[in-house]
């Protein structure tokens, strides 16, 4: 039987999740071996950029100035977006920030070079049309660099990962431990060009499965 999902109301934004819940994220998502996992992907980046779940802004200082024209960053949770004012303050690279649901982008069709998506599809509401989203707005050869934790390719760590689910998503705020990243992204229309999937050194299996890669519109 499948978990339920969730709706962000579900959770309750009480003081916990307006005030602890996204630090507590926040600092998981910078840690040494997640950064340098995010090196490897956002340095490819190149010409206008759309970042989905741009937050307190990790990536912001990967960007390579000479290869981005100009970053916008899209995120929903005003809370996660406070904690990034002085990485934007810094940014290395033109930056504009939306703050919206990644299910609707207002954003007109055809606009983007390359996405990037790191450590976002396991708290967005709904990651298939989030996805389908990102295509609408990417150049036909636009790319999505992407780099996430999901559900285990291994039997006994996803069996883990659905029992430690419900537990998760309250302790982090939404984010999911059960997303088949490969799946999603062939469900919302992405050929993939590139894939790697590992588990993260010195990191719970259950939490620390990986998935990078780059992806094109089928």
């Amino acid at each position: 039987m499948s978990l339920p999902i969730f709706k962000r109301e579900d959770l309750g934004m009480g003081f916990y999740a307006r005030h602890i819940g996204p630090r507590f994220v926040s600092c998981l998502c910078s840690m040494e071996g997640i950064t340098a996992e995010r090196e490897k992907v956002v340095p490819q980046a190149t010409g206008v950029v759309l970042e989905i779940g741009i937050g307190s802004g990790l990536n912001l200082p990967l960007y390579d100035p000479a290869r981005v024209a100009h970053v916008i960053g899209v995120d929903p949770n005003a809370e996660f977006l406070e904690l990034g004012r002085e990485r934007r303050h810094r940014s290395p690279v033109p930056l504009e920030i939306i703050q919206a649901p990644a299910e609707s982008l207002p954003l007109a069709d055809g606009i983007i070079d390359t996405a990037v998506i790191t450590y976002t599809l396991c708290s967005v509401e709904d990651p298939v049309q989030t996805l389908r989203e990102v295509r609408r707005v990417l150049k036909p050869k636009g790319r999505v660099l992407f780099l996430e934790h999901g559900l285990s390719n291994d039997a006994g760590v996803a069996t883990w990962q659905r029992r430690l689910n419900p537990i998760w998503r309250k302790l982090a705020v939404g984010c999911n431990l059960t997303r088949p990243v490969e799946r999603l992204l062939d469900e919302a229309g992405f050929k993939i060009q590139r894939i790697e999937s590992y588990y993260l050194d010195g990191a719970p299996r259950p939490v620390g499965f990986q998935c990078q890669g780059i992806a094109q519109a089928a």
